[in-house]
């Protein structure tokens, strides 16, 4: 027989073989549940004392047979039944209720947590027999705080509701919600979630650079929600009571996806994508998604598939193991081996290759570096927060058109152009991909060949988007990964970059306090400053020093003495 699933312990043997032949009952597809299946399980609940359910699948076979407590049933692992966006779960939940109540909130939470068609209770007599039936279920494109509808109560003859239509039917509904927000965008609808222990400002702000990483990928944001905690939740980081406005949200909204602000650990992203059927990623993910975008060298595309297998490695669990791209025409697996363990062995094994290619490329950077060293030319780096505006800056010095959008990570593969100062000195100024706040550590090992670009550089140009009013943080963010680096000992320039956009006078205050030139990267006439400065540094660069400067040799002070 099949598995009895909740509380058995100090059931007799007979009840157990009763409970057990409830997976025998077949319910006709228009009926909610047989008034023989409601009776039997209202006679085994008053006997036992406990809740009994049942989960009815939409060929009329019972899928799971449940026992709980006197006051609830806890539904079992459902994940053979994992519904798809703008779809139901294919089960319903119909259960006893000891007391003469109606649908509880925890029976509302399952049915909208878990998507299931319906949730009916069934309340019984003082003698064990049904009473009445509560029913609730889904209401698509519902603004109200609870999207589903409660029926009213039926008798256990009036269980004929023509179910699967009315199924059917809400699920076309639901369909249309979606089709409804979808229209004209054909882009995946996502919500964005943050659970910190930060200041609020400090939180709404990573919130607001989330939404721009989410429009750079191409997503549509739904809504955003932002929670408080003194503590994460071990499992859900989120509340659970926050974890069912989550998936409220999304069935009035059509969205599909959950887009988590903190880094997620793999037991997390599992216990939510089971608590709400939706897709679940965190900030990592997605930057390293934007990449997987962005890449266009055989460099980039190495460095984003480095960073997406050192992120999943360790996410790596039996079920929903997606690896088809990685194992196709591996062969020989090793006796004993499981899949999970093969998995993992074909993702180091490529972790290897690709560390071993990128290896080649630093090799080839290397020698591009001595032929520019043999020319003489000094090099200049474009360095900035993402979408600071050093690609329009770089077209605008170079007369290039180098792509340039307002968007997070638009550059991503670095681009050098030569530069002619007005007094004849050539340099080569190079354009590199954009730094964030928490610039996840797999990303900086993997783009390790692309920040070496900077180790070169004679002048770093850091451009800072002055109109963005969290310019002062990304600062920090660009100086603190400079400093990781060991990169902040390199000559910088500062520039302040959309002076357009400010206050005159905010403008000089600004370039007064942060030792800064203040620029419009897509005027050239406001570049001159700038373009003397750069001159200046270079000439002081390749001026010999100061014999006045030094310290006397040994052998004049043998001389002197």
């Amino acid at each position: 027989m099949k598995k009895i699933h909740g509380n058995i312990e100090g059931l007799k043997s007979n009840q157990l073989r009763r409970i057990e032949h409830l997976y025998r009952r077949r319910v006709p597809p228009r009926f909610l549940a047989t008034q023989d299946l409601v009776r039997e399980m209202t006679g085994l609940s008053h006997e036992i004392h406990r809740q009994i359910g049942v989960l009815i699948d939409r060929q009329g076979r019972v899928s799971h047979v449940i026992v709980g407590d006197d006051v609830k049933i806890v539904i079992p692992d459902t994940d053979d039944y994992r519904s798809m966006p703008g779809r139901l779960k294919g089960l319903r939940c119909v259960h006893t209720h000891l007391k003469d109540e109606p649908l509880t909130t925890d029976d509302a939470t399952d049915l909208s947590l878990l998507r299931l068609d319906m949730m009916a209770a069934v309340t019984m007599t003082a003698d064990g027999l049904p009473r009445r039936v509560h029913v609730g279920h889904i209401l698509p494109g519902s603004t109200d705080k609870a999207p589903y509808q409660l029926l009213d109560p039926l008798r256990p003859s009036e269980l004929d509701i023509d179910c699967l239509r009315t199924i059917r039917a809400l699920e076309a509904e639901m369909a249309g919600v979606r089709a409804l927000y979808e229209a004209g965008s054909g882009r995946e609808r996502a919500l964005l979630v943050s659970v910190t222990t930060r200041p609020r400002q400090v939180a709404e702000d990573s919130l607001a650079e989330l939404k721009e990483l989410v429009r750079s990928a191409g997503i549509q944001v739904a809504d955003t929600i932002l929670q408080q905690r003194k503590k994460p939740d071990p499992r859900f980081l989120i509340g659970r009571g926050k974890l069912q406005e989550l998936v409220i949200l999304a069935l009035q909204k059509g969205v599909s996806l959950l887009i988590f602000d903190q880094e997620l650990n793999p037991s997390q992203i599992r216990s939510i994508t089971e608590g709400t059927d939706l897709k679940v990623i965190d900030r990592t993910q997605l930057i390293l998604d934007i990449f997987a975008q962005r890449a266009r060298s055989r460099e980039g595309k190495l460095q984003v598939e480095l960073a997406q297998l050192k992120y999943l490695l360790p996410r790596l669990v039996t079920k929903n193991t997606a690896m088809s791209r990685l194992t196709g025409g591996i062969g020989g697996r090793g006796p004993g081996e499981t899949k999970l363990e093969i998995n993992r062995r074909r993702v180091r094994d490529r972790i290897k290759r690709l560390g071993d290619e990128l290896q080649t490329v630093r090799k080839q950077r290397r020698q591009q570096k001595s032929q520019r060293n043999k020319k003489g030319l000094p090099v200049i780096s474009i360095i900035g927060y993402t979408n600071a505006g050093k690609s329009t800056l770089l077209n605008t010095l170079t007369h290039s058109d180098v792509a340039a959008e307002n968007r997070l990570f638009a550059t991503l593969d670095p681009s050098s152009r030569r530069l002619r100062f007005p007094r004849d000195i050539e340099v080569i100024i190079t354009d590199t991909v954009g730094f964030i706040q928490d610039l996840p550590q797999d990303l900086m090992v993997a783009f390790r060949a692309t920040l070496e670009e900077l180790e070169s550089a004679d002048l770093l140009i850091h451009v800072v988007d002055i109109s963005n009013p969290r310019f002062e943080d990304q600062i920090k963010s660009v100086e603190r990964i400079l400093a990781d680096l060991e990169l902040d000992a390199i000559p910088t320039i500062r520039v302040l970059n959309k002076k357009d956009r400010v206050e005159p006078e905010t403008v000089d205050a600004l370039c007064r306090t942060h030792d800064a030139i203040a620029v419009s990267a897509t005027d050239r006439a406001t570049l001159m400053p700038l373009i003397r400065q750069m001159e200046a540094a270079i000439d002081a660069m390749a001026a010999p020093p100061d014999p006045g400067s030094l310290p006397p040799s040994p052998l004049n002070e043998d001389s002197a003495g």
